[in-house]
């Protein structure tokens, strides 16, 4: 954000050699925490600097539930023809796995979807009032993106005798540059890299600007 301050930089700097070293930390903490807190607000609200909304997360199909139970012909992991699978409580996101209860194995068990060789009726005496029909599990409260990331406990700030500073550092500040400028990344490990859209997180605006200076004169006023 060093370019959006330059214009505070080149007003404020002859005031903020008047004052004490005590007295500029002072001022440029109080100048960092007031900056960081807007821009904290401002990706509660998922706007950009100029005011443009973020580009809205792509929606993802919620997993399914089956409260009865589901049967199938699944691979054998040990070679030969494939198995009948009884699976009872199961959840499964389409085009992905499907987790539930393996009678069977007497256990908790994961089937690739697109690896069923074909869907048998339940037997009739594993089906049960609820059948194997399928629900949506209950909406997913979204939060805002990347409010998280925003929060004090990543974005942080520093000062010193010349000025102050806020941004993130280590892990965060990888996580935070891919979607400050757009960049492409892995969702997860063993994922492909895809491009993500650029929602700033940092950026100063007018309103900073004239907010910040707001909060040097009152200093040198009450001084």
């Amino acid at each position: 954000m060093t370019d959006d301050l330059t214009e505070i930089e080149r007003i404020a700097g002859a005031l903020l050699r008047t004052l004490s070293s005590g007295e500029r930390r002072a001022l440029m903490r109080r100048m960092a925490r007031s900056l960081a807190s807007s821009q904290r607000e401002r990706v509660a609200a998922q706007r950009q600097p100029d005011g443009a909304a973020f580009e809205a997360r792509k929606e993802k199909q919620p997993p399914m539930t089956g409260r009865g139970a589901a049967c199938f012909l699944y691979p054998s992991s040990g070679g030969g023809g494939p198995r009948k699978v009884v699976m009872k409580s199961f959840t499964w996101a389409p085009g992905r796995m499907m987790t539930g209860f393996d009678i069977e194995a007497g256990a908790i068990r994961s089937f690739a979807f697109d690896k069923i060789v074909k869907w048998l009726p339940v037997p009739q005496e594993h089906r049960s009032a609820g059948g194997s029909s399928l629900r949506r599990r209950g909406g997913i409260r979204r939060k805002a993106m990347l409010r998280r990331l925003a929060s004090a406990r990543f974005l942080r700030s520093g000062t010193d005798d010349q000025g102050f500073w806020i941004g993130f550092s280590g892990k965060a500040s990888q996580i935070a540059g891919v979607h400050q400028y757009g960049l492409r990344d892995k969702p997860s490990l063993r994922a492909q890299a895809v491009p993500y859209p650029k929602r700033e997180l940092l950026g100063a605006t007018a309103a900073n600007r004239e907010h910040l200076l707001d909060l040097l004169y009152t200093h040198i006023a009450e001084g």
